[in-house]
């Protein structure tokens, strides 16, 4: 192999890995997902809201994985008369991450009989059992159920998470 050739191979290389790596935006062809409410209209009545939101690419916003798209719809009032429609781009939903538990400790204490200079202690057999439980706002779960996952891989930040949505998302 010349090196030139061994150069071209490597600049390919280099060009797969960084195109790997940029973020991929989904296409707007993907179906819609349905979305209907309900709102108290100006005279007391239920109105309704009935439309899609057309999923594009997911991101990161305040520090939250978020999935941006089209919201489109009709809202009327109770009797059925059309009051507006919306076209909103560029909405941004919140995507809650699954909390969890890890297991950080399972101890099983046989039974134990002491004798301390003449008081006796008796202890049937214990077992103890620690549970973290990760989520929003349990500080402490989500920090031991990170070092209990140390070496497990973990959880990807979520830029890179973002990218990786992104790339299914594009695959449907």
């Amino acid at each position: 192999m010349t090196s030139h050739s061994k150069f071209l191979s490597v600049l390919a290389l280099v060009v797969v890995s960084i195109a790997l790596l940029v973020p991929i935006h989904a296409s707007a062809a993907i179906a819609g997902i349905p979305i209907t409410g309900t709102f108290t209209d100006a005279t007391g009545g239920t109105g309704s809201f009935v439309g899609t939101f057309n999923p594009q690419n997911f991101g990161v916003r305040n520090g939250a994985l978020v999935l941006i798209g089209t919201l489109v719809g009709t809202v009327t009032d109770h009797t059925g008369a059309l009051l507006g429609t919306i076209a909103n781009a560029n909405l941004s939903l919140p995507v809650l991450l699954p909390s969890g538990t890890c297991s950080i400790l399972n101890l099983t204490l046989g039974p134990l009989h002491l004798n301390l200079l003449g008081l006796v202690v008796n202890l049937n057999q214990v077992h103890l059992t620690i549970t973290a439980v990760s989520g929003p706002g349990n500080l402490l779960g989500n920090l031991l159920c990170a070092v209990a996952n140390l070496l497990n891989g973990g959880v990807p930040d979520l830029g890179t998470l973002s990218t990786l949505l992104n790339r299914l998302l594009l695959a449907l």
